[in-house]
């Protein structure tokens, strides 16, 4: 009697697993503008400090001081570590807000979203599959950039070791292992900003709502690690560990703060993603 009952309540050959693939997920992502104009953005930003390096001169050393930004000449691989180091603070925070809280919000907004469940889609299908593919876009972003300012830089500037500001230089192709591993960790610390805006997408049916909020908070925490009378309660903030990935390009390099903050971002993450799933699972949905 339960098996007769069960199959009148699904049609035959349905599989929950089977709905809303990934394929076609990922398709439709790709598909859409604001995909193609961030990853023509991320993709034109080394080519404007080419050109801007060319206009501008040898940066040179400032009061003998030589920063990282000094080196951005030296070579492709100092080229590519320079452009990680002026966007890890805030355009890779752009691409992690919009392809994560535009995830939900905008089927909301497009009214399409009680049809996606009614298809039927399971609640957490539907979240898995929006939040794979928008993680996945957002590493792709945070992949296209370096890989395009290591093959300018290298064509600009020669192929060479990556020159380090306080000394010494690491071989071309350390240096490109290195940088796979700041790659990696500038991804899982940009998985608050992912939290905030899925989280954010799964409350509001504006996507713009969901974008901007996640990117505001994401700068008020920078903001609040520049408090230094916070002391040692900045710890607990993922801005405060935005930049120990300098740590990995050293001939020496440092783990404890990569790890850290690791830890810190993998745990906010975490419970902002469980809120989502949470929330969305006892949301009524009438967009």
């Amino acid at each position: 009697m339960s098996t007769l009952v069960e199959r009148t309540e699904t049609a035959d050959g349905y599989r929950a697993r089977r709905t809303l693939p990934l394929r076609v997920e990922l398709i439709r992502q790709l598909k859409r503008r604001r995909t193609l104009v961030m990853g023509a953005i991320l993709a034109a930003l080394p080519f404007v400090l080419v050109v801007a390096f060319a206009v501008g001169g040898d940066p040179g050393s400032r009061n003998g001081q030589v920063t990282l930004m000094d080196t951005a000449t030296a070579s492709g691989a100092n080229f590519a570590a320079v452009n990680l180091f002026v966007s890890a603070g805030f355009l890779l925070v752009i691409p992690v807000a919009l392809f994560c809280g535009d995830t939900i919000a905008s089927e909301a907004s497009w009214s399409s979203l009680r049809y996606l469940l009614a298809a039927p889609v399971p609640r957490a299908r539907l979240l898995w599959s929006k939040l794979t593919v928008a993680l996945g876009l957002s590493l792709a972003a945070m992949v296209l950039l370096p890989v395009v300012a290591l093959a300018a830089g290298t064509a600009a500037y020669g192929w060479g070791p990556l020159e380090i500001p306080t000394g010494g230089a690491l071989a071309a192709g350390t240096a490109t292992q290195r940088l796979l591993v700041v790659i990696a960790y500038i991804f899982v610390s940009q998985l608050v900003t992912a939290g905030l805006a899925f989280w954010l997408s799964t409350k509001t049916d504006a996507p713009l709502g969901a974008v901007g909020g996640a990117v505001g908070l994401t700068i008020v925490g920078n903001v609040l690690d520049a408090v230094t009378a916070l002391g040692d309660w900045r710890d607990f903030l993922p801005a405060h560990w935005q930049f120990a990935w300098a740590d990995a390009v050293q001939p020496n390099p440092e783990w404890s703060g990569m790890i850290q903050g690791t830890a810190i971002s993998i745990t906010y993450a975490l419970v902002l993603f469980a809120l989502a799933f949470r929330g969305f699972r006892r949301k009524d949905i009438v967009s």
